[in-house]
């Protein structure tokens, strides 16, 4: 038996709460698939589309009544991981019992502990939320300095918040004891929720978004896990992407994954962190793999029939 964690996309779970029942029910049996092979399994997830609508219906409401105010993007996450966990927990319960298993299903609320030094809150550049005209914008930043918004490709102004690395997992000891008790645990979700230590050993949350795969590699590594599946859109891993000479990757050891990212040969906002995340958890011990898969294929990708192996 095998201890897997599984991150799965956040734009895998759609754009609204009956679009992502439907995504996770169409889902369900993969996941599960992983489950009947016998393993124990930590699901992580993002939450980049559920996370944005959260802060954006809190910023407007509160701008028409006074009854709502602003909501932190920690408060914002932690929302996030509740109700997308809820969804996730009905989704797979409902197949185990279709499959007459005995597991259960419960969703942790996770905090990932991060730097507060790390240089990314120096230059904020992940962009969250609703856009803005740039007179707003300005406008809002002028009444709180600490506010960052820029650009976003050309469709309007957003706030831009840092993105550090995850350092651990504040609830590692809660997963582990659910996985002792036949639990599928739902985990680190949309990144986690990004604290530093407060000085009273305890922690403070801080406005930040951990990106979710390079969360999953850290919760993996945390919990002791064999494998990280990182699953996403595509079977398999390519170099020369879209061109005539595109190669589909079957095996990729370490080593040549980090030539092929000196390279360029994966995009910054959909591939790279993936590769990136998958090569730090097999460095991590002895033995330790990820793969990169699709959704539809992780049961064929446990088996070596699909999916990339990345490996130390």
């Amino acid at each position: 038996m095998s201890r897997i964690v599984i991150a799965l996309g956040g734009n895998a779970l759609g754009s609204n709460p009956q679009e992502q029942r439907e995504r996770i029910a169409a889902s369900a049996p993969s996941l599960v698939g992983l489950i009947s092979l016998g393993h124990e399994i930590i699901l992580s997830h993002g939450n980049g589309p559920q996370v944005g609508a959260i802060s954006l219906a809190f910023d407007t409401a509160s701008r028409h009544t006074e009854r709502v105010t602003p909501m932190d993007l920690p408060e914002c996450t932690a929302m996030s991981q509740g109700y997308i966990g809820y969804h996730l927990q009905q989704g797979i319960d409902r197949e185990l019992r279709a499959q007459h298993m005995p597991w259960h299903v419960a969703t942790v609320v996770t905090q990932v502990e991060v730097a507060a030094d790390d240089p990314a809150f120096a230059t904020p550049t992940k962009p969250i939320g609703g856009f803005y005209d740039e007179e707003t914008a300005r406008d809002l930043m002028a009444k709180d300095p600490a506010l960052v918004m820029a650009e976003d490709a050309g469709r309007g102004w957003r706030r831009m918040v840092a993105s550090p690395r995850p350092l651990g997992i504040p609830e590692r000891d809660s997963v582990l004891n659910l996985l002792d008790h036949e639990f599928i645990v739902i985990a680190c979700g949309g990144g986690g929720i990004p604290v530093v230590r407060d000085g009273a050993g305890g922690y403070r949350g801080v406005p930040a978004v951990v990106d979710k795969d390079f969360a999953s590699a850290r919760l993996a590594e945390a919990v002791g896990a064999d494998c990280l599946f990182i699953l996403t859109a595509v079977d398999k891993v390519a170099v020369n992407w879209g061109r005539p000479d595109q190669k589909d990757l079957d095996d990729l050891d370490a080593d040549t994954a980090r030539r092929y990212i000196a390279e360029g040969h994966f995009g910054a906002g959909s591939m790279l962190p993936k590769v990136q995340a998958a090569v730090e958890f097999a460095d991590s011990g002895a033995g330790r793999r990820a793969v990169i898969c699709s959704l539809d294929k992780a049961p064929l990708a446990m088996t070596g029939r699909s999916g990339t192996v990345i490996h130390s």
